[in-house]
């Protein structure tokens, strides 16, 4: 099993620093240029609103991003209990600051890879902090993003009603869309795992089928009844945080939106991050701008967008950076080094008996 977590940790390293990762960059990045010299943007009015910044606001905003990590942290830790804690099949788990963090370390991987990464990467680190196997670990995510979509899919809904009531929603109904039809495929994923998924593993190879049988075990485990409403209300409080974050980051640049289309902003932010380039690059800016000239004029939505992906993009690479590299200096310093042990073998070999 070590072999494999070994193997497996190696294949995803490659992964994020290859050619294809950095391909996917400058693809993200030329189309990010293309869209900023095709549409006229006032850069100088834009300029001004970010020096104009509110730098105790925008430190509020940073915080209430990072109090997510804490009410996401704690869900993921409920759903891989209920998936193995729950029936005694996973040895341990770590800490809610530790789930946190693991958190933070995926989001950063997915912001310097291409395809979401980061999801096997914490999925390869909770097998190894918790003992459950990558299969399991991976199970526990796809439930994960599963809530999320649930989540989403009712904010943006009622986001839209509220919208509505005083505006023309426009081209604002293909959040909810979005959000409906990837909350419809978890949905149908799980409906086709719980009625087919035991019989398909029977037609598997015995390698396989071993490992469908821990991601079935840590996908539905982690939905059972067990504190299931906590669940769901740790979901909507950390997105309703990003909500907030994006409103405080508004009112930093001394800008005003409505708070239903703030929740918009927000949730499409969440939906257009999907998309496989690094960290959404690209679609995410685009995506956002689009719904913020609503309300806003091009150069101060552009500000808008630029201030946010600071907290949501640059911050995470930068902190998710320095907490994988001091995990990695503290796991490498807890290891006794195997000269020192086969030499403290070979010395009690030596001694007389």
């Amino acid at each position: 099993m070590s072999e494999t977590r070994r193997s497996l940790g190696l294949s995803l390293r490659r992964n994020i620093f290859s050619l294809r990762t950095l391909t996917s960059f400058a693809v993200a990045i030329a189309f990010v240029v293309f869209l900023a010299t095709t549409f006229e943007v006032d850069w100088s009015r834009t300029w001004d609103n970010v020096q104009s910044l509110n730098p105790r606001l925008y430190a509020a905003a940073i915080l209430v991003y990072y109090t997510t990590f804490v009410f996401r942290g704690l869900r993921w830790k409920i759903l891989a209990y209920n998936a193995g804690m729950g029936n005694g099949s996973v040895p341990g788990l770590p800490s809610v600051f530790q789930f946190g963090q693991l958190i933070l370390v995926g989001w950063f991987v997915n912001g310097i890879a291409p395809l979401r990464l980061g999801d096997a990467y914490r999925a390869h680190a909770l097998s190894e902090r918790s003992g459950g196997g990558f299969s399991w670990s991976l199970g526990t995510i796809v439930a994960e993003r599963f809530v999320d979509m649930l989540t989403v899919l009712l904010l943006a809904v009622v986001a839209v009603l509220w919208y509505s009531a005083t505006r023309d929603i426009g081209a604002i109904a293909y959040v909810v869309m979005a959000a409906a039809g990837l909350a419809a495929l978890m949905a149908a994923l799980l409906i086709v795992m719980r009625g087919y998924g035991a019989r398909v593993a029977q037609h598997l190879p015995g390698r396989l089928e071993g490992a469908y049988i821990r991601f079935h075990e840590g996908t539905l485990g982690s939905l059972r009844q067990r504190r299931r409403r906590a669940i769901f209300v740790l979901g909507l409080v950390g997105w309703l945080l990003e909500v907030a974050r994006l409103y405080i980051v508004v009112e930093a640049l001394d800008l005003s939106i409505a708070i239903p289309l703030a929740m918009l902003v927000a949730l499409g932010h969440a939906i257009l991050s999907t998309v496989p380039s690094p960290g959404g690059v690209g679609a995410v800016e685009a995506g956002l701008i689009g719904l913020l000239v609503l309300e806003l004029e091009r150069a101060d939505a552009v500000s808008v967008v630029l201030v946010d992906r600071t907290i949501t993009y640059v911050s995470v690479v930068v902190l998710g950076a320095l907490v994988l590299l001091v995990a990695r200096i503290v796991r490498a310093r807890s290891r006794p080094p195997v000269r020192d042990a086969a030499e403290g073998v070979q010395e009690e070999a030596a001694l007389p008996t």
